[in-house]
């Protein structure tokens, strides 16, 4: 007569754990892959972006800032720019069609004139010119004009880690703004 606790009621306990761990292992795998979808909406398009004047866009300066680019900045993922995209540009989207656009090797913008409020974020000082809902802040104290234009409600996130990336990148020269209006 056996006991009937030492009689075998079913798989092996190390068979039972396997089966459990890749279970998990798939549904977890099931959950990372649907997180990084959104169903129903189309894979994000290249950005479209207006030729600008960048005169300077190939100095050493812009390829310092661009070459160490980040691929997220805050809640903004980098973008591909559509061809012909233009020198010096890079873009970064949420998703929602609103995109943060950083241009680097611009001339000197017409409104930054001596007496224009300057603005300091981690060192490096913007100068903001506003076109209704958006801004475009340029930095203009270093060695090129860098452009950068923010959608509406994109927080203090992008222009903080670009100045972080700039202030490392590029040396700071006195600003140069042009004579009074």
């Amino acid at each position: 007569m056996s006991n009937p606790g030492t009689e075998a009621d079913g798989p092996p306990r190390a068979a039972l754990i396997a089966a459990l761990v890749v279970a998990v292992a798939a549904v977890g795998a099931a959950l990372a892959f649907a997180a990084t979808r959104h169903p129903g909406e189309p894979p994000a398009e290249p950005i479209r972006l207006a030729a600008v004047p960048a005169p300077h866009a190939a100095d050493a300066a812009c390829h310092a800032v661009l070459d160490g680019l980040p691929q997220q900045l805050g809640d903004y993922q980098r973008a591909q720019i559509s061809e012909p995209a233009p020198q010096g540009a890079a873009a970064w989207t949420a998703g929602t069609g609103n995109a943060v656009v950083l241009r680097c090797g611009l001339d000197r913008p017409a409104d930054f004139v001596v007496g224009s409020p300057i603005q300091v974020v981690n060192r490096v000082q913007w100068f903001e010119v506003r076109e209704g809902d958006r801004a475009t802040w340029y930095a203009v104290d270093r060695q090129v004009y860098l452009a950068l234009t923010l959608p509406p409600g994109s927080g203090p996130t992008p222009i903080q880690e670009l100045s972080d990336l700039i202030g490392a990148s590029v040396a700071a020269v006195p600003i140069r703004p042009g004579p009074p209006r």
